[in-house]
């Protein structure tokens, strides 16, 4: 019998997906859209945001930010919503601040699959 040296295990492509990075924002920009189906998920990406936020190219660090504005701000707006339900207008405010995260986040989405920056990633607007 031979014995054949073990092969130290291969990165997969799960890995490239925790990384920071192209893909990782990806992931974050999904994780967010399909937050609305699977509220958790959001949560996990703003961690994953947070975690890789510093540890990337340039052009990349503005898509962690953006990210992580959307989601903060997205909060904020869906708590105003919530208690202006009262008075009727916050269901139609919470519609809204979800077309805005959606919007948000396939901008990015769109922004990091050409290799673009987000031109300014501070901004509450689009």
């Amino acid at each position: 019998m031979s014995e054949t040296d073990p092969q130290p295990p291969r990165p997969g492509a799960a890995d490239r997906w925790l990384e920071p990075g192209p893909n990782n924002i990806q992931l974050i920009y999904v994780l967010y859209l399909v937050g609305f189906v699977v509220g958790i998920t959001a949560v996990v990406g703003i961690v994953l945001a947070y975690l890789n936020r510093g540890k990337s190219e340039g052009w990349v660090e503005t898509h962690y930010t953006w990210a992580i504005r959307t989601f903060w701000i997205g909060v904020l707006f869906a708590a105003v919503s919530v208690l202006l339900m009262i008075v009727g207008i916050g269901f139609v405010l919470l519609l809204a601040a979800g077309i805005w995260v959606v919007v948000r986040a396939v901008v990015g989405l769109q922004a990091v699959s050409r290799g673009d920056p987000i031109k300014n990633p501070e901004s509450w607007m689009l």
